[in-house]
């Protein structure tokens, strides 16, 4: 087709801008290098007079206690992590021990560096709402100090004409309760271990002597008893001991308190996989064959050397379950599940190998084996890779699913396709040129020249795209649908 008979959609940009808030901090343990300087810290505040030590807790409370909600309760938890090396004949005093929860913690600013990628679905509660409006969630991937990545929401509406309201943020953020699974499936922890290619003698040493169904505390005993007596080299035995702990802290539960606002709940790495950040998760609302639905988003799981594939379910964004994705299918980045089953199966989109749209069929969420390649680089903005950017929406036409590229200079550009409604590994149509590209004030940021987003969200008969801006913030997009599927090919 020549360049001139191309039509492309009028795309919108919104001015509301979204932006990261370095006033916006957690809590977390601040444990120095070297378990041996910590009863040397705790020593000195223990030695503090006790006059001395009320005035400089005082101090503390004043500049820190408007800042947490309560801070008195993350000092004692603090206090916890720490209390063995407490020395066993010292009687603290409750204002000492308040001082040691202080010394070993840190604020972290979730926000200060970017927040970008973003998603959005259907919040669960549509009640009080004016006509053809509609209330939303949007998670976004918040990065700070060392480029940490962790998940955070927004909450808003969007009126009849598409105008985003976002709800007040919160000044404070919560970290919520962590529950570890206490049971794992011996069967299953072996195919993810082989998926992982880390299984060696160490791992069948270990493995055989677990029962079916084994705890983290019966793995950390049989762990801990070979590091005793080491059977194989003492290097390998290591290595494998450390993927095994990560495998099996990849799977718990996050409970946040309903009477939090969703703004004030951030979803921080909590296990080692997780050490270097929480990225790029795609939430979908998926509906079940009873017409109830689920929230599920994927994610990557990075530790700065390995990545490993989660989901996390969710019914209400109070509580969260997060799982390891398994199978051969589920090797990297950027996958997004299908909002229902198709003939009776799961089906998501995926980028195994880092190049091509691939399409996964199954019929259980969590397994995920085998993958087909529906669509390959063929566009020059498209040529280094290609990838979906977030979960299918249903339109009566088909699924529209915006897709991104990667061409010269290392641009993202976002693009979409159609596929068919009943066999989703059929492509009807697609855009020949770029949807959304970088505009001149979207190239400056962390890493340049990049518009992306990890889901989109259909209302009024407009796409509504939330989309970042060169990894660093976000902004808003509009585009008719009936439009966007015209100028398809």
């Amino acid at each position: 087709m020549d360049t001139e008979e191309y039509l492309k959609p009028k795309v919108k940009r919104k001015k509301k801008k979204i932006l990261g808030d370095d006033s916006r901090v957690i809590t977390r343990p601040h444990i120095p290098d070297g378990a041996h300087r910590i009863p040397k810290i705790i020593q000195r505040i223990v030695d503090l007079p006790d006059r001395t030590a009320e005035g400089l807790l005082e101090e503390i409370m004043l500049d820190f206690s408007e800042r947490h909600k309560d801070i008195k309760s993350v000092f004692e938890r603090h206090l916890n992590a720490v209390k063995d090396y407490v020395p066993p004949n010292v009687v603290l005093s409750e204002t000492k021990k308040a001082l040691i929860g202080a010394y070993f913690t840190m604020e972290y600013s979730i926000e200060s560096a970017a927040l970008f990628n973003p998603s959005i679905v259907l919040h669960p509660d549509q009640s009080r709402l004016d006509k053809r409006s509609m209330r939303f969630i949007m998670s976004l991937r918040a990065t700070g100090e060392g480029h940490v990545s962790s998940i955070v929401f927004r909450s808003g509406i969007l009126d009849e004409h598409n105008t985003f309201l976002l709800d007040p943020i919160s000044a404070y953020v919560e970290t919520p309760d962590i529950q570890l699974n206490p049971a794992y499936d011996r069967h299953l922890f072996q195919l993810k271990l082989h998926e992982m290619e880390v299984c060696n003698e160490v791992t069948a040493h270990l493995v055989d002597q677990l029962p079916e169904e084994f705890t983290y505390n019966e793995l950390k005993e049989r762990i801990e008893a070979l590091r005793a007596e080491p059977v194989f080299s003492e290097v390998r035995q290591n290595e494998t001991f450390d993927i095994m702990y990560w495998l099996a802290n990849s799977n718990y539960e996050l409970n946040f308190r309903p009477e939090h606002r969703i703004s004030e709940r951030v979803i921080f790495p909590v296990s080692e996989n997780e050490s270097r950040g929480i990225e790029d998760a795609r939430f979908v609302q998926f509906f079940d064959d009873n017409g109830e639905f689920t929230y599920y988003a994927t994610y990557t799981a990075y530790n700065g050397f390995r990545i490993l594939p989660q989901l996390i379910e969710t019914k209400d964004f109070v509580k969260f379950r997060i799982i390891t994705l398994n199978g051969q299918a589920v090797q990297n980045k950027g996958m997004a599940l299908f909002p229902r089953k198709i003939d009776g199966r799961y089906v998501m989109l995926s980028r195994q190998d880092g190049e091509n749209n691939h399409i996964m069929f199954s019929d259980n969420i969590h397994f995920w084996q085998e993958s087909e390649i529906i669509q390959e680089p063929t566009r020059p903005w498209e040529f280094i890779q290609i990838g979906n950017c977030g979960s299918p929406l249903e339109t009566d036409e088909g699924w529209i699913v915006l897709t991104h590229g990667v061409g010269p200079m290392r641009e993202y550009c976002i693009g979409a396709m159609l596929l068919d409604l009943e066999n989703p590994a059929k492509i009807i149509a697609r855009l020949d040129e770029p949807l959304l590209t970088p505009r001149e004030e979207e190239r400056e940021g962390y890493v340049p020249n990049v518009v992306y987003t990890c889901g989109a969200i259909l209302h009024n008969g407009d796409l509504v795209i939330p989309y970042a801006m060169s990894d660093l913030i976000s902004g808003i997009a509009t585009v008719g649908v009936s439009e966007l599927i015209g100028c398809m090919h």
